[in-house]
C-alpha cells in the first residue's frame, strides 16, 4: 500500500492569519499569473507555519511536515527528515504517522530497511483501526516477513481491513477463505469477498470470483450474491 497524507490544518491557518501582506492583482497580470503567485505565497507560508507548529509538539503538524518532506511539497524532498517527523508524530500515537513510518521501514526509505520495525509500527496503527495498516500487517503474517508466519493472525487482520471496505484486503481474504488457510474453508464467503472487491474494479478478484463459479452450485452463488448486496462496511 502506498503512503497517504493529509494537510488538514493548513486552510484554517493560512486564511485565518497571514504572515505576508495580501497580494493584489496588478492590472497587467492575467488571472492565471496572479493565481500562480498567490499559490506560491501560500505555499511558502505553509512550510514555515507547519514547522513552527511541529517544533511546538503539535502532532498533526509533525505528521504534515513529514508528508511535505516525503513529497517535496514546499521544501526539498528529504526522506530522512520525513521519517524523523513521522516518528515524532507516531510516538505521540498518530495512526497515519505510524503507518507511514512502518511503510518506510518496510521499504528502506529514509531509514534502514527493517521488517520487524515495520511490523511494530503497522501494529500500532492497526490497533487504532487503520485499514491500510491492518492489511499490511495481515500480509506480513501471511508471508512471515518480520514476524513469525501465522495464517490465523493473517486472516484476522485481513478481515478487519476487509470489513472496512479495503479492496486488496477483501480480495486476499477471499483467497484465504477459499483455500481454508487459517480459517474454515467457505466457498460462499470466499465468493462474497471477491465479489465485493470485483465490484470496485479489482481484476484479480474478478478472475477469482469467476473461477469459483465453476465449482459452486447455483444455490451457493445466489447466497453469496445476496450476502454481497447486504454487506455494509464497518467503521
Amino acid at each position: 500500500m502506498k503512503l497517504f497524507g493529509r494537510l488538514s490544518h493548513f486552510k484554517a491557518l493560512i486564511f485565518g492569519k497571514q504572515n505576508k501582506p495580501l497580494v493584489s492583482e496588478p492590472p497587467s497580470q492575467s488571472m492565471g499569473e496572479f493565481n500562480a503567485q498567490l499559490r506560491a505565497a501560500i505555499e511558502g507560508d505553509k512550510y514555515a507555519m507547519t514547522k513552527i507548529l511541529a517544533n511546538g509538539n503539535n502532532v498533526s503538524a509533525q505528521f504534515d511536515l513529514g508528508w511535505m518532506y516525503y513529497n517535496g511539497e514546499g521544501v526539498s524532498k528529504d526522506l530522512a527528515l520525513a521519517a524523523s517527523w513521522f516518528r515524532e508524530a507516531a510516538e505521540q500515537g498518530h495512526a497515519g504517522a505510524q503507518y507511514n513510518l512502518g511503510y518506510m521501514y518496510a521499504n528502506g526509505e529514509g531509514v534502514y530497511k527493517d521488517s520487524a520495525l515495520a511490523v511494530s509500527w503497522y501494529r500500532n496503527a492497526a490497533e487504532q483501526g487503520d485499514a491500510d495498516a491492518q492489511f499490511n500487517l495481515g500480509m506480513k503474517y501471511l508471508s512471515g516477513d518480520g514476524v513469525s508466519q501465522d495464517s490465523v493472525l493473517a486472516a484476522g487482520w485481513l478481515r478487519k481491513a476487509a470489513e472496512q471496505g479495503l479492496v486488496p484486503a477483501q480480495c486476499n481474504l477471499g483467497a484465504i477463505i477459499e483455500a481454508g488457510d487459517g480459517v474454515l474453508k467457505d466457498l460462499v464467503a470466499a465468493y462474497m469477498w471477491r465479489n465485493l472487491a470485483a465490484a470496485q474494479g479489482d481484476r484479480s478478484a474478478v478472475l477469482g470470483r469467476n473461477a469459483l463459479e465453476k465449482i459452486m452450485t447455483p444455490a451457493q452463488i445466489a447466497e453469496a450474491q445476496k450476502l454481497s448486496r447486504e454487506w455494509t462496511p464497518k467503521k
